[in-house]
């Protein structure tokens, strides 16, 4: 985070241009406010008459980050990845997973639901774009600024959006519901999730919550606009092997 320098102060202030700029902001705050719950009222309603559900869901310490400092801490968070006797494949073979027989279950419910996923920049560039393929085998949208150089490519099914902001990640997740099929949608945890969230596009949120403390790294969420969420349940609950895997309801107010 860059420090801001403190502004020179005017040589005269003039009380009533004061009075009308604060007047204006308090106005400009208020309309941006009612704007940001209309649009969260009405993306929530308009999928409230389809099946397929948009969530996310992410490893997560037990202090609340789904990433170390310095993208540190992964070891730890997707070590049950690799703590069981069950063999599960991915759309890569050497990215085979071994987990418990309570994961395994978890995690063959979560993919077989999946259609589509909406992921950022970041961990787009982490993975490489996952050599065109995401694990899960289904398509992927990157909201990012700009589009990476050498993508798109023939056959990989990635797709991007350059929009910036709400506007950014709600023509993702409708670009994702298009491509899944009918399926549900994944964001990814972290700025996504957190706007997806205040744009009222999120009904679930799950969290594979891993007995580590972090002690700092990447919240889950943070910045929330629309905070506090209140979220119902969990809806359901799987007890594996240093990690229990857990779901959400999201409750719009």
């Amino acid at each position: 985070m860059s420090s801001a320098r403190a502004a020179r102060p005017p040589l005269r202030t003039d009380r009533t241009d004061h009075a009308d700029h604060a007047d204006h902001t308090d106005h400009t705050d208020r309309t941006d406010r009612t704007d940001h719950a209309d649009r969260t009222a009405r993306n929530h309603e308009e999928r409230r008459t389809t099946m397929a559900k948009v969530y996310t869901t992410a490893s997560m310490s037990l202090d609340g980050y789904v990433s170390g400092p310095g993208e540190t801490g992964f070891d730890r968070l997707f070590a049950w990845y690799g703590n069981g006797d069950v063999a599960v494949e991915t759309a890569h073979p050497e990215l085979a997973l071994r987990l418990t027989e309570v994961s395994a279950a978890y995690w063959r419910r979560v993919a077989s639901e999946t259609g589509a996923l909406v992921v950022g920049r970041k961990l787009f560039d982490l993975t490489e774009g996952w050599g065109g393929t995401h694990p899960l085998g289904v398509p992927v949208v990157v909201v990012t600024h700009t589009v990476p150089d050498g993508w798109p490519r023939e056959g990989a099914p990635l797709h991007f959006v350059t929009d910036g902001g709400t506007r950014g990640v709600e023509r993702a997740v409708a670009l994702a519901r298009e491509l899944a099929g009918g399926k549900d949608v994944a964001v990814n945890a972290g700025t996504i999730a957190r706007q997806c969230l205040d744009a009222g596009l999120v009904d679930e949120v799950g969290v594979d919550l891993v007995p580590v403390l972090l002690g700092g790294g990447t919240p889950f969420f943070a910045g929330l606009r629309g905070a506090p969420y209140e979220l119902e349940g969990p809806v359901s609950l799987a007890e594996g092997d240093r990690v229990t895997h857990l779901r959400y309801r999201v409750r719009y107010a």
